[in-house]
């Protein structure tokens, strides 16, 4: 037996999250929500628990895709549909699991069927059981590629199509996307995120008395659910009525000129891409308004609208966490005059219709004090500014321009105790050339080197292993027309059995582990040096976002190396902690790649299919301890025998260059490549694969003089 679900109302706290997720209660035109924090903040428990508050739908009865009885969609598998009267039933929430496949979030279509017999025998997948309801994707960031493909496709059209060679199935798909994502496991793609509605940061509370009540009734939940639910079921159909309520007023909320004046002079100020995001501005203004029980749309309205449908659309620089200069806003609102008729400059907006409480309902609840929701919702700002997921990249560069852009300023670069020097800034990221780990792989889909994947072009055919999921025709054929005259096949149609179907072998591509060793070394640490080379680290680490790979960070200097950073998919926290990167002290560069070496081990035997490609940032020197060159050869070596692919960016620069980098990359059977190669506007050669290098006499050359420095 299913237990009861955590009733809305006893959520504490997370006034911002409650109210987005009653506004797309209110309006499911304003397009979903996002909610953005760290683990252990209840996210999924407050999007479950709103499925509970949502109103009942009337569908065609019978019909597996929940067509509205009132206006039938005419294109509809089960259809045609005469219309008439429905079946009310609950709204429905439906969770895509992030490692569901193709089949099961579009549908399933028997490809042996519709060869042979000419049916179409489809079962339906996850987006028609979520029409006219809530999709919920937990870990909407851990998403695989082509399922958000999918996704995106079925938001922009409001239908789902399945295609298999030929046949193909359309169905209604309009939905309320709501996903929750822990900002430290990676971001979204630009794409997916623009088509959330509104956006909302969640951390826990450091106010002790809230933390307390929110055990309280965790436990009480946990040891009885039924009764928990029984507690809070007054407070439940109050806010239903109330939601409800607000659906009903929402037809009649007028939209003024001086609103929509306010809603485009603040989208244009912050430079927002497109126009979605002064249409979703607008629809939760109104939202609001009709949350509380008011016809006309306030400034305070559009203010809060914005604060929640603008900060993932603005215009940022890598790695910025997401967020909004209120300061501005106001700013911005002022500038652009109020909202038509204010009714209330300064409006109360917990006073609903008839003297209603907030959004959360009354004040006060079983449970403790706080009321269910632990607080009205505030209608300025966050009671919390939003937690930083990343570094913005800082506003200090390094240039030409005075001697402290050179490193010239005295006690600038001084070093601390231990020859230990303070963090300085990166450089400007740039745009580089994409690095490849050679050969064909097989790892998780992303946009780095060549792997067989679900998707891309067709290079073969074979037997299905499993479900067939694409179909490739001609094969199928091929092995079916041997076979026709034995089954006695009488007419055009041709006799088709499972063994002869063939799916489609295709190549695309992966995402790989990419794991920088950057040497922090104090042959590192003058200041314009540093800088750029924690600028191409930094655009590496952006590169890798785009390509959707796991990057780890390993570190050396002094007499150690240090795993900074474990393989993640956040580049973010890549960036944090190369931005705190203090440099000074010997060069172990053995001591890195025996830890590159180790890593690499231990991640092997968790993904086995996911390649790596190892990047080295330093100058090749090699210092400290007994022989530490041949200690460092010997550690390349390894790595190289292991069979793993490199690159070694070479920092060395000056007029007067040892070569020390190259020497080193000849022992790992890796490529070179300079700062200067690595961009992608460069007029260098260009780098295209990680390929291991012949041992000709510049080769030896190189190592030769990489062992005798």
């Amino acid at each position: 037996m299913t237990a009861a679900p955590y009733p809305f109302t006893a959520l504490v706290g997370m006034a911002d999250l409650r109210l987005a997720l009653l506004l797309n209660a209110v309006s499911p035109a304003v397009g979903g929500v996002l909610v953005r924090g760290e683990k252990g903040t209840a996210k999924s428990t407050a999007v479950r628990a709103l499925a509970a508050l949502l109103p009942g739908i009337d569908v065609v009865p019978g019909c597996r895709f929940s067509c509205d009885p009132a206006a039938p969609d005419p294109r509809c598998p089960d259809g045609p549909h005469e219309p008439g009267s429905g079946t009310l039933r609950p709204a429905r929430m439906v969770e895509l699991p992030v490692g569901a496949s193709e089949d099961r979030l579009v549908g399933a279509l028997d490809i042996e069927r519709a060869l042979s017999d000419g049916v179409k025998a489809f079962e339906p997948g996850l987006l028609a059981d979520a029409h006219r309801g809530v999709l919920y994707v937990d870990e909407v960031n851990l998403l695989h590629d082509h399922l958000i493909d999918l996704l995106l496709d079925a938001a922009a059209m409001g239908a789902s199509y399945v295609e298999r060679e030929g046949v193909s199935v359309r169905h209604a798909a309009r939905f309320l996307l709501v996903g929750t994502m822990n900002p430290e496991e990676g971001e979204l793609r630009p794409q997916l995120l623009d088509r959330f509605g509104l956006t909302v940061e969640v951390a826990a509370s450091r106010d002790t008395d809230e933390r307390v009540e929110v055990v309280r009734r965790r436990l009480a939940y946990d040891e009885d659910p039924a009764a928990f639910a029984v507690r809070w079921a007054d407070e439940e159909g109050t806010l239903r009525e109330r939601v409800a309520a607000a659906r009903a007023l929402l037809p009649h909320v007028r939209l003024g000129d001086g609103a929509l004046r306010q809603i485009a002079a603040v989208c244009a100020a912050f430079e927002v891409d497109g126009m979605r995001a002064d249409i979703v501005t607008a629809r939760t203004a109104t939202a609001l308004a009709a949350w509380a029980g008011r016809t006309e749309v306030t400034t305070e309205d559009v203010r809060q609208a914005a604060l929640l449908s603008l900060p993932h659309r603005r215009r940022r620089a890598p790695f910025d966490a997401p967020g909004l200069d209120e300061d501005k806003l106001d700013e911005v609102l002022r500038e652009s005059g109020g909202a038509d008729d204010d009714p209330d400059p300064d409006p109360d907006p917990g006073d609903g219709p008839e003297g209603q409480e907030g959004p959360d309902g009354p004040d006060e609840g079983p449970g403790g004090p706080g009321g269910p929701g632990g607080g009205q919702p505030p209608q300025g700002a966050p009671e919390q500014a939003p937690p930083q997921t990343g570094p913005s990249v800082p506003e200090q560069r390094t240039g030409s321009d005075g001697p402290e852009a050179a490193g010239e300023t005295p006690g600038a670069n001084a070093a601390g105790p231990g020859g230990e020097r303070a963090a300085v800034g990166a450089a400007e990221p740039f745009r580089t050339r994409r690095l490849d780990v050679p050969g064909l792989g097989e790892g998780a889909a992303g946009r780095r080197s060549r792997a067989r994947t679900a998707h891309g072009r067709t290079t073969g055919a074979r037997r299905p292993r499993g479900t067939l999921a694409k179909l490739h025709l001609s094969a199928t054929v091929r092995a079916a027309a041997p076979h026709q005259r034995a089954r006695g096949r009488q007419g055009p149609g041709l006799v088709v059995r499972r063994d002869d179907l063939r799916e489609a072998v295709r190549e695309g591509r992966e995402g790989n582990l990419v794991l920088f060793v950057v040497d922090a070394s104090g042959s590192m640490a003058a200041r314009k040096r540093m800088s750029a080379v924690k600028g191409a680290v930094l655009s590496l680490l952006l590169d890798a976002y785009q390509r959707r790979d796991k990057v780890g960070l390993i570190t050396f200097r002094g007499a150690e190396a240090a795993l900074t950073l474990p393989p993640t998919s956040s580049v973010d926290a890549g960036a944090a902690r190369l931005e705190r990167l203090p440099t000074g002290g010997r060069t172990p560069l053995a001591a890195g790649l025996l830890k590159a070496r180790e890593v690499l081990r231990i991640e092997r035997l968790r993904d086995p299919s996911r390649r790596p490609l190892l990047v080295v940032v330093t100058d090749g020197r090699a210092t400290g301890g007994p022989d530490p060159v041949a200690r460092a050869g010997r550690a390349a070596r390894l790595l190289a025998d292991d069979g793993v692919a490199s690159v070694v960016v070479d920092c060395e620069s000056g007029p007067v260059r040892l070569g020390l980098a190259g020497g080193l990359a000849r022992e790992l059977r890796g490529t070179p490549v300079t700062l200067d190669e690595l961009r992608a506007d460069s007029m260098t050669a260009l780098v295209r694969d990680v390929r291991t290098a012949p041992d000709t006499r510049t080769a030896r050359t190189a190592r030769k003089t990489w062992r005798a420095a």
